[in-house]
């Protein structure tokens, strides 16, 4: 199925219903005052982050999603019901923007968050809620509020753990499908792959993580040109990126040096925060060099592209080398959760405080 991580969708929430003027009728009651009740609210669209969705495809196709508006109110002391809700079900990781304004209005972060995106109206008043001591026969009442009505540009970003990124045909595909569960397209051609794809890593039993291909870039991708511009935004909720280089390139006229470095420079133009993630060099395709001259060819590239952090040399074809690049891996992105998910320490005389 397509990777679909963009949609625009308008939404309405429910009117609220009218008052309504009505007096008893009963036999032998003269003045049987007023009793017209009050109209009823109109349905609310929530929001709510589901797990087993990965994709805004179902949005793609169904833009319009309106609330029931609320019953109007009745005579005989009945007020009208209130109007259906509707619950739109999104992946976690969507952000919820202002199609107009373009200011980002929610975020779904966590698996089964509920939001409320557009309140329904309230209803309006019966001539009941107008009677007093000078006012006993009310004929006034007031109609439903209107709902809330939202045009939205949904927008969502991979939540993964590990983010791949290099130029196409890097071996970025390659490399998912011999780690994961992932089945992503794979040629000899640039540009293969089109739309992020998601692998789940399984290091051992209750260990894993989350791996995103995304599509290639090349010079210019800051500015628009190629693919991977598009979907750079997935990267910046990872926790680590592996910048992937294809070592043995079959264009002996193209310098893997000069490639590497032209990400790096596409990356930092993009997003500082995200030029600032740890990154780690992942030396791809050696099963294409002779073993006499692996070494060799290795130090000359982390010599000239003068990297100083971590360097791993595998074939993804072969999977040489995949074994402790993964287990290497989940061992940072335990250490990140076991970091982000530290309680903050509160001194003793203001943990009062804190706890109010």
């Amino acid at each position: 199925m397509k990777f679909v991580d963009e949609a625009y969708i308008d939404i309405a929430a429910g009117d609220g219903g009218n008052g309504c003027v009505s007096f008893r009728h009963e036999k032998y009651k003269e003045f049987g005052g007023p009793n017209g009740g009050d109209g009823g609210r109109g349905g609310h669209v929530f929001a709510v982050a589901d797990p087993n969705l990965n994709t805004l495809v179902d949005f793609r196709y169904s833009r319009r999603h309106d609330a029931k508006r609320g019953e109007h109110g009745m005579g005989s002391d009945m007020f009208g019901a209130a109007g259906d809700d509707i619950t739109l079900k999104m992946p976690v990781g969507t952000i919820i923007t202002d199609a107009e304004t373009g200011e980002v209005l929610y975020e779904l972060l966590n698996p089964g968050e509920v939001i409320t995106i557009a309140k329904g109206g309230d209803g309006g008043f019966g001539n009941m809620r107008f009677k007093s001591a000078i006012n006993r026969a009310p004929r006034q009442k007031t109609p439903g509020w209107p709902g809330e009505k939202k045009n939205l540009k949904l927008e969502l970003k991979v939540l993964a753990d590990v983010g791949l990124l290099g130029m196409p045909n890097a071996g970025k595909s390659t490399f998912i499908t011999a780690v994961s569960n992932a089945r992503p397209k794979i040629a000899d051609y640039p540009f293969t792959t089109l739309h992020p794809n998601l692998g789940v890593v399984r290091v051992g039993p209750e260990q894993s993580f989350v791996v995103a291909d995304i599509p290639g870039l090349i010079e210019g991708a800051s500015e628009g040109a190629g693919l991977g511009h598009q979907f750079l935004r997935h990267l910046q909720r990872t926790r680590l990126l592996l910048h992937v280089v294809d070592l043995a390139p079959f264009d002996d006229a193209v310098d893997p040096v000069a490639q590497a470095k032209a990400i790096v420079g596409e990356l930092k133009k993009y997003d500082a925060q995200l030029y600032e993630k740890p990154r780690w060099l992942v030396l791809n395709k050696l099963d294409m060099v002779p073993t006499e001259e692996r070494e060799a060819r290795v130090k000359d590239f982390v010599k000239r592209f003068k990297w100083k952090g971590p360097v791993f040399e595998i074939s993804a074809l072969t999977r040489e080398g995949c074994e402790p690049l993964i287990h290497a891996i989940y061992r940072h992105v335990k250490a990140e959760q076991m970091v982000e998910n530290t309680p903050v320490e509160v001194d003793p005389r203001f943990a009062d405080d804190a706890s109010s």
